[in-house]
């Protein structure tokens, strides 16, 4: 009896044997690249949220510095913040917060590099894109750059934004003196603004400015 075991715990050692000649190195590859895919994405994790904390202590830099209304400290903080942290929504902010302070300091140019940066290489998954283009187009139009003002505004494909596109193509028309189309433009933007938005009255000064009456819904027709 015990020798009828022993054959049979032999052959089944030799089938492992066999079995693991054939597949041994197989399955070793792949439980290795199972942990180190498991080891990568808790070092990923760890980066991310290394780099995260990161950032946010650098913005609290800048946030001191722009409460102060220290353009140059604020600036190089929004400069670091863009070569370390580039991706995050921290260099986004900085840099439409920064491009603010250096308008209110009356540094136009800068401004406007802020707002360029934030457009091209702002944080995805935001409006921040979309807000520094439209604040850009308005820094364009003031400047009488009005091909530039209108490639910005025709980058922004946000629907949320379409009311406040309109309102500017309105000012770059109106500014070259095309009052019909600027006229269009401002029923545009009356028509895709909120009833509930206060810069409607904004616009709706703009179309009283043409002849438009006021009180008037997107057709024109009076209301």
């Amino acid at each position: 009896m015990a020798s009828h075991l022993d054959l049979e715990e032999q052959e089944q050692l030799e089938q492992l044997k066999a079995f693991w000649k054939r597949w041994g190195n197989l399955i070793t590859w792949a439980l290795t690249a199972v942990l180190a895919a498991f080891a990568a994405w808790q070092g990923w994790n760890w980066y991310q949220r290394d780099q995260a904390a990161q950032a946010a202590a650098m913005y609290e830099e800048f946030d001191r510095a722009l409460t102060a209304q220290d353009l140059d400290k604020a600036a190089g903080a929004a400069g670091d913040l863009k070569a370390r942290f580039g991706s995050t929504a921290y260099a986004t902010q900085a840099g439409l917060q920064v491009a603010k302070l250096q308008l209110d300091k009356d540094k136009v140019e800068d401004a406007k590099q802020s707002l360029a940066w934030v457009a091209e290489h702002g944080a995805d998954g935001g409006p921040y894109r979309d807000v520094a283009r439209l604040r850009l187009a308005g820094l364009q139009l003031d400047a009488k750059a009005f091909d530039e003002a209108a490639k910005t505004l025709d980058a922004i494909k946000a629907s949320d934004f379409a009311g406040l596109v309109a309102d500017r193509r309105g000012d770059l028309l109106l500014l070259q003196d095309k009052r019909d189309a600027a006229k269009a433009e401002y029923l545009k933007a009356l028509a895709a603004l909120d009833k509930t938005q206060d810069y409607r009255r904004v616009v709706e000064a703009k179309l009283s400015t043409l002849g438009v009456p006021t009180a008037v819904d997107a057709t024109g027709a009076r209301q």
